[in-house]
């Protein structure tokens, strides 16, 4: 009797703890860039995470995501929860995938010169319907225009121009000959310029690539990739047309999509499509390029059209937390943070650390650099102090796969751990208690119930795949209990006469900022792009239209929000 009443005891103890583990956690209704999937490891060394172009379809309710070198694709009912899906029957080793809805069944294409169809994507299950297509195509792009017609958008080079044509839907050939519908102009457009900054004044050319057509009342919009993958300043450029194969002309407002600052960046290479709200979204490659030119990520932003018929993906504040709408939205003002950055160069505490990896890395907003501990084994730990009790709402805990030797996927790959809050360290309480977890989240983002009141975090290892314990970002999210930072009372924006792609900007650093969202755009009532900087007070942006007029404004933000920036004005020339 003794020692059942002791099991019994014993068993009531554990569901407590379990509950009061769990009762932090919230079923998530937010996403935080970059996107939480099972990025794979590629089947070569370096051993490294990689998936990249994607392309997003709404089929039957449900949300399918290809994306290069993969190793299957996903799909999702809500575009965040999203579950793997592994066929033999796709070419998933080739880049730059893309898919199309038509006669009640997706349509698939890589590079492999071939057309796949499956009317029902969720069993993996796949029939070629055109072999041998006659066209060698780089990042093609199919699309379904509203009368019916099929066209084919491709192009990858640096020396040639992205194409179009219009295929047989019942054969998939061409007809006729492709037309040539933009090249690159890095005379005008600075976005299109090498480097992270677009700052890159030599003889290299830029990769144009990916394109992607979206249809908007009677308007194409022709979206396209440059100036390469491996750069913070991936971005997509945007033409329009009147007609599927033109001629196009360019967009005022470029890039439609761009974030070269932040925790993560780019914003290349993507897929533009509706919910089930008909919100646009973009979905896009981001940049991590450590371990590997192409180590990289995929992000989400919210698109949007203006009245004038204006396309942008808005990208502000994007790797921050947000709530993704069930409903339809119609400008920037409805989707804004749901968290304010907490740890943004706060102390850091470890176990060990592994030299020329310091434990400053995890808080200074930078992807590509990490801390690394000595080992990956259980007992390995990082703490965060906020300096103040703050109230968390999130956390998200981006792993850095360090000294890993894994390639390709295998059951074995997921990470555990336990993560605590406290105010004094010396009780702690339980966050999200991961120790028995088996899910491979290698970008694990915790949304809290409600949010709790706390000053220190602290992250516990059970279990790495592989290598060391290493995080490259222990980003903690919610809201600080101070005032909002105040306006920048004075700025200038000055326009580089020498070279018009570039302006100045400078300004009076603002009490009690943490950072500054520029805004900007080609009237003062279109400031639809966004340059994010921390602890600054001058940038200089390389990615202008060298021929377009540009109206600037500066957004303050802190712990406790953001304080929209008043005054507007537009570049002059130096």
């Amino acid at each position: 009797m003794k020692n059942i009443l002791s099991n019994l005891l014993f068993i009531l103890f554990m569901c407590c703890s379990l509950q009061i583990n769990a009762q932090h956690i919230n079923k998530q209704t937010t996403v935080c860039n970059p996107i939480n999937l099972n990025y794979r490891f590629q089947l070569n060394n370096p051993s490294r995470r990689e998936a990249a172009d994607p392309a997003v379809v709404l089929f039957k309710g449900k949300y399918f995501l290809f994306a290069s070198k993969s190793g299957g694709y996903w799909t999702s009912d809500n575009l965040i929860d999203w579950k793997f899906i592994t066929t033999s029957d796709l070419p998933l080793e080739d880049y730059a995938p893309t898919a199309v809805v038509m006669n009640d069944a997706v349509y698939f294409m890589a590079l492999d010169r071939r057309i796949y169809k499956s009317a029902e994507p969720l069993s993996g299950k796949w029939q070629i319907v055109k072999e041998n297509f006659p066209i060698v195509v780089n990042d093609p792009c199919l699309f379904l225009d509203d009368d019916g017609r099929l066209y084919l958008y491709q192009g990858l080079s640096n020396n040639k121009p992205i194409y179009g044509v219009e295929l047989n839907k019942e054969t998939f050939d061409p007809i006729g000959s492709q037309s040539e519908l933009l090249s690159s102009n890095t005379i005008n457009n600075g976005w299109e310029r090498p480097s992270d900054y677009n700052d890159y004044s030599g003889r290299r050319k830029p990769f144009l690539e990916g394109p992607w057509i979206t249809k908007h009342k009677g308007k194409y919009y022709l979206q396209y990739s440059a100036p390469g993958t491996e750069y913070k300043s991936y971005s997509d450029g945007l033409y329009i047309a009147n007609s599927p194969l033109g001629p196009f002309q360019l967009a005022e407002n470029n890039p439609f999509s761009y974030k070269p600052e932040g925790f993560i960046c780019g914003a290349g290479h993507g897929t533009t499509f509706q919910d089930k709200w008909s919100n646009y979204w973009y979905m896009g490659t981001m940049t991590i390029s450590v371990k590997d030119h192409f180590e990289r990520r995929l992000g989400l932003f919210p698109a949007f059209l203006d009245e004038d018929g204006t396309f942008y993906a808005y990208t502000a504040f994007g790797d921050f937390p947000h709530v993704l709408p069930k409903k339809h939205i119609k400008e920037p003002e409805d989707y804004k943070p749901s968290g304010m950055l907490l740890s943004y160069k706060k102390p850091v505490e470890v176990s060990s650390t592994l030299d020329s990896h310091p434990k400053e890395n995890t808080t200074n907003e930078d992807v590509r650099s990490y801390w690394s501990a000595k080992t990956g084994n259980k007992g390995e730990w990082i703490l965060v102090d906020l300096q103040k009790q703050s109230k968390i709402n999130a956390v998200q805990i981006n792993f850095f796969d360090e000294a890993t030797t894994i390639l390709g996927r295998t059951n074995s790959i997921y990470y555990q751990y336990l993560l605590e809050y406290s105010n004094d360290k010396k009780s702690w309480k339980t966050i999200s208690d991961k120790r028995t977890n088996t899910t491979d989240v290698p970008h694990d983002f915790i949304e809290l119930k409600a949010p709790v009141s706390a000053r220190y975090i602290r992250l516990t290892n059970y279990h790495v795949p592989d290598g060391k314990f290493a995080i490259s970002g222990l980003r903690i999210f919610g809201k600080g209990n101070g005032k909002l930072s105040q306006n920048v009372s004075s700025f200038t924006a000055v326009r580089d006469t020498t070279d018009k792609r570039n302006v100045i900007l400078t300004w009076q650093k603002s009490e009690d900022a943490t950072g500054y969202n520029i805004r900007y755009g080609t009237a003062p009532d279109k400031l639809y792009m966004n340059y994010q900087v921390f602890n600054a007070d001058s940038l200089t942006i390389h990615s202008l239209n060298a021929q377009q007029k540009y109206f600037f404004t500066i957004d303050t933000f802190n712990e406790n929000g953001i304080t929209k920036g008043i005054k507007v004005i537009e570049a002059q020339n130096d």
